[in-house]
């Protein structure tokens, strides 16, 4: 009889195929999760082979426990993420040398780690502990977390933290990490992910961003993760700079659910042409936003639609990457709501109004149902003035009433505004045309 046919091959340990699937279920588990075996023997021979004169027994398949990502994960698991050592941007062959030590914490905010995190979200980089994306981060936890931090080289789960500092659960905020090093075994276990946000008041989820099998991801996880939960410690990057006192960047989860959710950054910026961009220049125009558009808003993508987002973000308290004039879900959240502070009168940092003559817009609060004062007077007597009082039956006078808000919107329906910035409640925009 013939001896059967062998075939050698290096599975990848997170092929989902029926015979990777069976052989990891079938072969020892390594500590970290992983066949003990290195290399996977095939028989290229019918299962009833009889080999020296005994047939081989089935081996049974025990249950495989869930996965991370998969619908229903188990708390038992494991990160199956090996890293590499300490290395330059690129590699080992680099030319430029990692320092010795760690020394280098770069500036950075919160918004701009996040940002940089997503990047490799959207790009889906492969998992690979010898592998360097193309901005020179290996591409493992600890190099994503590098990456992130925006760190000078590639480290690792055992010197990550002394680019940080310990925080307590309380303290996270976006942008700090969350770190099991096993010193015992720096390979079994150890794992390095980036905290996201709370996914809601009971602080027992959040979102995660990590570099994991088989590539980059953004997942909602249990604090503080699927496995060695107790193990995993708090850190804040020691660079991170605040941004203004009291202001949210606008990669946060909204605070509140919003009527009409985020549809997506993907439909902002160069090159977008829907019905969501002419929504937005819409509500940025009622919140002072107009002096950017000499046409429109519209469906498609424009400079001004940049400039008059950036301004709203900076009206906020926000700078740098937090106001680079694409809205994220908090920027469109305050839009949609009402909420925040509107653009300013003039050009972003001067105090003047945008034209001589026109008293200052008193703010949203004055006109609102149960409103009484002379601000709502003012208002319904230039209304009349310009030939916009036909509701009026009595007045105007202090107290708002409904005519008020109908009033409004028949003039801001003659501005071309239509949809939430035509809603019959005066922003800066409105008052600055109703007086000048």
């Amino acid at each position: 009889m013939e001896s059967p046919v062998f075939e050698e091959f290096d599975p990848a340990s997170d092929c989902e195929c029926p015979g990777c699937v069976h052989g990891r279920r079938i072969l020892p588990q390594g500590p970290a999760g992983r066949p003990a075996a290195h290399r996977t023997v095939v028989v290229a021979a019918a299962a009833s082979t009889v080999i020296g004169g005994a047939a081989v027994p089935a081996l049974a398949a025990p249950q495989s426990a869930q996965r991370p990502g998969s619908p229903d994960v188990s708390a038992a698991d494991e990160p199956d993420t090996p890293q590499g050592q300490r290395a330059p941007l690129h590699g080992p062959s680099a030319q430029t040398a990692l320092p010795a030590a760690p020394t280098s914490t770069p500036a950075t905010t919160r918004a701009e780690i996040i940002n940089r995190a997503k990047t490799w979200v959207a790009a889906k980089v492969p998992y690979s502990m010898t592998a360097y994306w193309s901005d020179g981060y290996r591409q493992d936890c600890s190099g994503y977390v590098s990456m992130a931090w925006n760190l000078a080289g590639n480290e690792w789960t055992g010197s990550l933290g002394k680019y940080a500092d310990k925080i307590t659960k309380d303290e996270l905020q976006p942008g700090d990490m969350l770190l099991f090093h096993n010193q015992s075994d720096p390979h079994a276990g150890s794992h390095v992910v980036l905290f996201g946000g709370w996914t809601d008041h009971t602080r027992t989820a959040y979102v995660a961003y990590e570099q994991t099998r088989p590539h980059t991801r953004r997942l909602n996880t249990p604090y503080a993760y699927w496995s060695d939960s107790s193990r995993y410690v708090p850190y804040r990057y020691k660079g991170v700079t605040s941004g203004t006192a009291g202001s949210e960047p606008d990669t946060a989860k909204p605070a509140t659910p919003v009527a009409t959710p985020f549809p997506g950054a993907a439909y902002f910026g160069p090159g977008a042409n829907n019905a969501h961009v002419t929504r937005l220049g819409r509500m940025l125009v009622e919140r002072g936003g107009a002096r950017f558009y000499t046409v429109g808003p519209g469906p498609r993508w424009t400079e001004a639609d940049r400039r008059a987002t950036r301004a709203f973000q900076e009206a906020q308290g926000w700078r740098g990457a937090e106001a680079d004039g694409l809205p994220g879900p908090v920027t469109w959240e305050l839009l949609v709501t009402g909420r925040g502070k509107d653009v300013r009168a003039a050009a972003p940092g001067a105090g003047t109004p945008a034209s001589p003559g026109v008293p200052g817009y008193p703010g949203r609060a004055f006109f609102r149902p149960g409103a009484h004062h002379d601000h709502v007077t003012v208002l319904g007597r230039q209304l009349v003035k310009k030939g916009f009082g036909r509701h009026y039956t009595t007045g105007p006078g202090p107290r708002w009433s409904e005519a008020d808000r109908r009033n409004v919107e028949d003039f801001q329906r003659a501005q071309g505004w239509r949809g939430g910035a035509a809603d019959g409640y005066p922003g800066p925009e409105t008052w600055r045309r109703l007086f000048s």
